[in-house]
C-alpha cells in the first residue's frame, strides 16, 4: 500500500525526466483544478524564485514514484496565474483548513496522495491532509534524510490525517472560493454550535468568506451561537444585502440584539434592506432598551381568540409549523389582543376539539411582565415561578411578545 502513496514533502524537489532520462528540473508546487476533477493533480510547476513558472499536464507523465516523474510528453509550457487552480504549496500547505468531521480547524502539515494508473500514464490523486507528528516529521527531514530513509523512520509515529472529502479550506476571497466550486455542504450539516465554536477560532477575513459562502439559514443559526462582539464584526464583514439576508433568518429578538451592536448608520443600512414584516418586528424591538423585558422578548408567538376552540388553535398551530420544535405555550387573547391566559400545547391536544379556549383557562394566577420590567425582575419571576415562557404586555395589557428560558440563559451568559 505504502508504494502506492506519496507525500507532498517527497514530491517537491522530485527529479523530472524527459524521453532520453535526462533531468529537466525538480518540482516546486503542484496545482489541482477542482471545476475540471476535485481530486487529481492536473498540473507540476518547476522554476520559480525569481525565474518563470515552467509546467506540464498530469497527462505528459509515463509513471511517479520516488526515483523521479518521467514523462512520455515533454513539452513544456510556461505556466500563468488562473483563478481556478488550487496550487498545493502556495494555496494549502501550512493554511487553516475545517476538519468537518472533527469540528475544528486544523494547520495542513503535508498532503498524501495516491499513485493511480489512467489509461496509460500514472496520476496523482488526493487522499488526505495530514496534521500530526509523522508529517511534520517528514517537514523537519526533508531534503536532508534520503526520502525511502524517512519513511522507514516514520513508522513508529502514529499517522495523524483527514480525508480530503471531509476538508473545507479556509479562503479570504469568496469569489474564488466559489469558482473553484469547493462545497460547503458539510459546514451546512454541522451542529450550529459546533459550526460557531469553528468560525470563532478564525481570523476575521476567514470569518467573513465562510459566511459570504454558506447558505443564509445556516449562517443565521451559526450566528444566533456566537459571541455578540463577533456577531457585530461578521455583520459588519459582509455586504448589506448579504447581512440582511441572514438577520431576516434569525429570530426578531437576536437579529435586533445584533443590530443594536452595530454603528446606527450601518443598522439602518441593513434595515433598509430587510424584508417589511421581518424589518417591522426587529425595529419595534430596537424601540426598548436591552435591559428590560421588552428587550428581551421575541415576537414570534402563537395566540388564540378566547372564543376559538382547541380545533381553532391546532389549526393555527398547523399553520405557524417554524414554531413547532420550540413553542410549549398557546396564548389567549380578546378581540383587542389583550391577554387573557396561557394554555400549554399539551392541554389544547388532549382538550375535545370543540372545547372553547377561555374555558380551558384554569383560574391560576397568570405570570407575566410589562415591558418596561427590568431584566433583573424578568430573571426573577423565572426562577420563583419556573416557567419557561413569559408573556410580555404593554401598557394596555395587549400581548407584545414572549420571553423564553433560552433568552434568560443568554442574560445570564453574559453577566
Amino acid at each position: 500500500m505504502a508504494e502506492n502513496l506519496l507525500y507532498l514533502t517527497e514530491l517537491l524537489g522530485l527529479k523530472v525526466y524527459d524521453l532520453k532520462r535526462r533531468v529537466l528540473g525538480r518540482v516546486r508546487d503542484a496545482a489541482l483544478l477542482p471545476v475540471v476533477h476535485p481530486v487529481r493533480v492536473d498540473r507540476f510547476l518547476m522554476g520559480g524564485r525569481g525565474y518563470a513558472w515552467i509546467s506540464f499536464r498530469h497527462d505528459q507523465i509515463r509513471s511517479i514514484s520516488l526515483d523521479g516523474i518521467f514523462l512520455k510528453d515533454e513539452q513544456l509550457t510556461p505556466f500563468h496565474a488562473d483563478e481556478y487552480v488550487l496550487r498545493l504549496v502556495r494555496d494549502l500547505l501550512d493554511q487553516q483548513i475545517i476538519d468537518a468531521r472533527g469540528r475544528k480547524v486544523v494547520r495542513v502539515t503535508d498532503v498524501t496522495f495516491g499513485v493511480k494508473k489512467e489509461e496509460d500514464h500514472d496520476a496523482l490523486h488526493v487522499l488526505e491532509v495530514d496534521i500530526g507528528m509523522r508529517s511534520m516529521f517528514r517537514r523537519l527531514v526533508q531534503g536532508a534524510v534520503p526520502r525511502r530513509m524517512v519513511r522507514r523512520l516514520q513508522r513508529r509515529i502514529p499517522p495523524n490525517s483527514i480525508s480530503w472529502d471531509l476538508c473545507n479550506i479556509v479562503e479570504p476571497d469568496p469569489q474564488r472560493r466559489l469558482r473553484l466550486n469547493i462545497s460547503m455542504a458539510p459546514l451546512e450539516k454541522m451542529h450550529p454550535a459546533d459550526l460557531a465554536d469553528i468560525v470563532e477560532e478564525l481570523s476575521p477575513e476567514d470569518r467573513e468568506a465562510i459566511f459570504e459562502a454558506i447558505d443564509t439559514e445556516t449562517a443565521a443559526e451559526a450566528l444566533s451561537e456566537m459571541e455578540p462582539e463577533i456577531q457585530a464584526q461578521i455583520i459588519e464583514s459582509l455586504e448589506t444585502e448579504k447581512a440582511a439576508d441572514i438577520l431576516e433568518e434569525m429570530d426578531p429578538d437576536e437579529a435586533a440584539d445584533v443590530l443594536g451592536d452595530l454603528e446606527e448608520a450601518t443598522s439602518e443600512e441593513i434595515l433598509e434592506e430587510m424584508e417589511d414584516e421581518p424589518k417591522a418586528d426587529v425595529e419595534e424591538l430596537l424601540e426598548y432598551d436591552d435591559d428590560t423585558a421588552g428587550g428581551l422578548m421575541n415576537t414570534e408567538f402563537l395566540a388564540v381568540h378566547e372564543d376559538g376552540t382547541a380545533a381553532d388553535a391546532l389549526e393555527a398551530l398547523r399553520l405557524n409549523q417554524d414554531l413547532a420544535d420550540t413553542l410549549n405555550t398557546i396564548f389567549v387573547t380578546d378581540i383587542d389582543h389583550r391577554l387573557r391566559g396561557a394554555l400549554p400545547v399539551a392541554r389544547v391536544f388532549l382538550a375535545r376539539p370543540q372545547a372553547r379556549l377561555k374555558d380551558l383557562l384554569q383560574d391560576e394566577v397568570l405570570i407575566q411582565a410589562g415591558v418596561e420590567e427590568k431584566a433583573d425582575r424578568v430573571v426573577e419571576l423565572f426562577d420563583k415561578y419556573n416557567v419557561m415562557t413569559l408573556p410580555v404586555v404593554d401598557e394596555e395589557h395587549r400581548l407584545a411578545g414572549v420571553v423564553t428560558a433560552d433568552d434568560i440563559i443568554s442574560v445570564l451568559r453574559k453577566r
